[in-house]
């Protein structure tokens, strides 16, 4: 994988806000650069799981660059074409089930959570890629929609599937280390 004179994976665009991070020698480019690389080689997750769990977070965040690499990782890593579709589809679930459940969430009112929620969700119930990875990608990408409901779910389900914590933690952390480095993408 090529990477920029910062350290970064080049399919990261970087903007104009990085040249000012770099001219400035602030010490976060070299952060970032290093908690990428320990990202890119875990050794918590698979590099299947680290791809498709990145190319659920650039689906999530409609990065066009980043969705391309990680779709080529997965490749790369054997993924099939159903299991990638999970995780490209895993974004765009969570997305609505974290706009719900964040709203019944803000509006504490007994009132609210009585209402059926009517949001079919089957897909979620036996994904091709495994219950674990997709619970895994499901409480990243909630995380980073600040849907709290949705992440002590998934937590809990990873949890009564055996996940462990280091496992979970792993994930938050791609998570974080991802949306920071996105911050400074074009």
């Amino acid at each position: 994988m090529e990477t920029t004179t910062a350290g970064l994976p080049e399919f990261i665009t970087l903007s104009d806000r990085f040249a000012q991070l770099e001219i400035g020698e602030s010490r976060f480019v070299r952060d970032l650069s290093m908690n990428w690389k320990g990202i890119l080689s875990s050794t918590i997750l698979s590099t299947k799981e680290t791809a498709l769990l990145g190319l659920s977070l650039a689906a999530n965040a409609k990065e066009e660059g980043m969705i391309a690499h990680f779709d080529l990782l997965s490749d790369e890593s054997q993924a099939t074409a159903s299991e990638k579709a999970d995780a490209i589809a895993c974004a765009s679930m969570l997305t609505a089930n974290n706009v719900f459940y964040r709203f019944r969430h803000f509006m504490n009112d007994p009132n609210y959570d009585g209402l059926p929620a009517r949001l079919r969700m089957q897909a979620m119930m036996n994904p091709s890629c495994g219950k674990e990875l997709f619970e895994l990608m499901s409480i990243a990408i909630s995380a980073v929609n600040g849907c709290e409901k949705c992440v002590v779910a998934h937590e809990h389900s990873l949890r009564e599937l055996g996940t462990s914590r280091e496992k979970i933690w792993e994930s938050i952390r791609f998570a974080s280390v991802f949306e920071s480095a996105r911050k400074l993408a074009i």
